[in-house]
């Protein structure tokens, strides 16, 4: 997959930095490979069609993925193709294991929605989605925490893989590069120390964590 909206002044590493500080210090093997051989997200049309997951799974992935990274006054995971660019990272970069454990972590999850609620993941409220995003990712970041894997020997859970997928297919993106995190291409002059309001009109530094998700 060849990248279409990536920055090409913006090296690929620097994203697996930001995305890997976001994620407690280490992003999976997969994950690396798929972003350093130039994968990333495409704008995504409405009438997309999921080509590895089934479009009842791809459509729930992209409901995770706003989760994660909503709309407001920039793009969301969906605006700049974050679901199509894990469908894809999915069928040409994962192994059969890891698509195994996705698929099958997708279905408890979406199990879960349904016990708690009676409904499916994508018709609950977005509040009660939200809660139930928060929580699989707490318990999975503290078993991870537990377990202190290296990169290699990486085998995250379904919700963490598609954290770790939903910020790298949106650190590639040109909104997600340029417009909701601090990112400069050609740097100007530095300044010791100036006014937060000045530097930046608020906005957070592409280095400093992004929420709790």
């Amino acid at each position: 997959m060849k990248p279409e909206n990536l920055d090409m002044n913006m090296n690929r590493r620097q994203v697996l930095q930001r995305v890997a500080y976001l994620m407690g210090g280490v992003v999976s093997a997969p994950a690396v490979l798929g972003i350093l051989n130039g994968c990333a997200p495409k704008q995504q049309e409405a009438s997309w069609t999921p080509v590895f997951l089934t479009k009842e799974q791809g459509a729930l992935v992209g409901e995770i993925a706003e989760i994660i990274i909503p709309r407001t006054d920039t793009p969301g995971a969906k605006d700049v193709g974050v679901p199509a660019f894990i469908d894809t990272m999915l069928k040409d970069v994962y192994t059969q294991e890891d698509r195994d454990r996705f698929v099958t972590g997708l279905q408890a999850f979406d199990d879960a929605a349904r016990k708690a609620h009676g409904k499916a993941f994508v018709e609950l409220s977005k509040g009660q989605q939200t809660e139930l995003v928060q929580k699989a990712n707490d318990e999975a970041v503290a078993t991870e925490l537990a377990y202190d894997p290296r990169p290699k020997d990486l085998k995250r859970p379904f919700i963490l893989m598609t954290k770790e997928l939903t910020l790298l297919g949106f650190f590639c993106s040109e909104p997600g590069a340029t417009q909701v995190l601090q990112y400069v291409a050609i740097p100007g002059k530095f300044e010791a120390c100036v006014p937060l309001a000045q530097a930046g009109n608020g906005k957070a530094w592409a280095q400093e964590a992004m929420g709790r998700f």
